[in-house]
């Protein structure tokens, strides 16, 4: 009897046994699937929260470009209604001028050089009332000209694009012909249909189209390419200012400009003399160059210069220029030339202009 109750007792304490560990695993099972849950519910919470980070980047991104948008859209309406002011005192002129010649030929002057002179004056003024007119209406809410980088994409920069006589220097020396030196020594002895065609050459053409296409219709301008000389774009246009209303003649200009091909040195100081030539000093500059000058007012000595000799060069030709009239800086690096860009940027900074070393796929 006593072996029997052993036997028993052992067996419901095996029983028992059996049961605590398999609650216990049970319990273990749901113990690691829950861990498993808190683990992809976290993950997955991250990952949410990751992208609604980005998200809301965005939005932000977004409101700050609407309201630059909104600002230079009310600049460019701003434009239109003085190109429609100014082209209504310039019909006032043209109505007096008429009322004068008239006058002249019922009182019996008829002296013909005063009346001739006349009647140039009339027509130019009627010339330039169609095309304030014309610009007016074909371009509102627009600029002068049209100009879409690839896939039309749009860039915000700080630029500042205002002004009424503005002036764009170009450089078109041989560096412009690629960003290393070993390739604008080849691409220099190679055809010019080829150097036309240079990726970086391309580009600051690019860049000048662009710039033309954001200027006010109502304000002057003037296009100067230099190396180690300096003159305007159009040679018929030197000692003058343009009318960017007058889209014809600055489809001429920026046209020229790929018919140039870069060669020679840099003057800085030479592209800066060329602003004396004008009867009015402008109130904006845009230089678009790849680095400091490479010689003065006069051809160096040697076939070498220093990094040194360029700054030299450099400072002396700031001398030449217009006292607190901003100069902005568009730059393209040369290899080789690693003082342009703070030099450049204190430029702007100093002026009150603006810098930016543009990508290469801008604009």
């Amino acid at each position: 009897m006593a072996r029997r109750k052993r036997q028993t007792s052992t067996f419901n304490l095996s029983f028992l046994d059996i049961m605590s560990c398999g609650f216990g695993a049970v319990v273990l099972v749901f113990l690691i699937i829950d861990h498993a849950m808190d683990v992809e519910i976290t993950t997955f919470n991250a990952d949410v929260f990751s992208e609604i980070n980005l998200l809301e980047e965005d939005i932000r991104e977004g409101e700050a470009g609407l309201v630059q948008l909104r600002n230079a859209l009310t600049s460019t309406d701003l434009a239109i209604v003085d190109a429609q002011g100014l082209a209504t005192r310039v019909t006032e002129e043209l109505d007096r001028f008429q009322s004068l010649i008239a006058s002249l030929e019922e009182e019996g002057l008829t002296d013909s050089t005063d009346i001739e002179r006349l009647k140039a004056e009339l027509n130019r003024l009627e010339e330039r009332v169609t095309q304030l007119r014309q610009a007016s209406e074909a371009q509102a809410g627009r600029s002068a000209r049209e100009f879409t980088g690839d896939g039309n994409r749009q860039y915000l920069t700080g630029l500042n694009l205002g002004g009424e006589r503005i002036v764009i220097l170009l450089d078109v020396s041989s560096s412009m012909l690629a960003d290393k030196l070993i390739n604008v020594i080849r691409l220099r002895n190679m055809d010019e249909q080829l150097q036309r065609n240079a990726e970086k050459w391309v580009r600051a053409l690019d860049t000048v189209d662009w710039l033309t296409a954001q200027l006010p219709v109502n304000a002057q301008y003037q296009l100067i390419a230099f190396n180690d000389q300096a003159a305007p774009v159009l040679a018929n246009s030197a000692g003058t200012w343009l009318d960017v209303a007058d889209t014809q003649t600055l489809e001429a200009a920026t046209q020229a400009l790929r018919e140039l091909v870069p060669n020679r040195g840099t003057s800085l100081v030479n592209a800066f003399d060329a602003l004396d030539t004008l009867p009015d000093r402008p109130d904006n500059i845009f230089l678009i160059t790849d680095g400091l000058p490479t010689q003065g007012a006069e051809p160096p000595r040697g076939t070498t210069v220093t990094g040194r000799q360029r700054l030299e060069h450099y400072r002396r030709a700031l001398q030449q220029l217009p006292k607190g009239v901003p100069v902005n800086i568009i730059l393209a690096p040369m290899e080789g030339d690693p003082l342009a860009a703070s030099e450049f940027w204190q430029l702007a900074q100093v002026s009150g202009g603006s810098f930016m070393s543009p990508a290469r796929d801008w604009p």
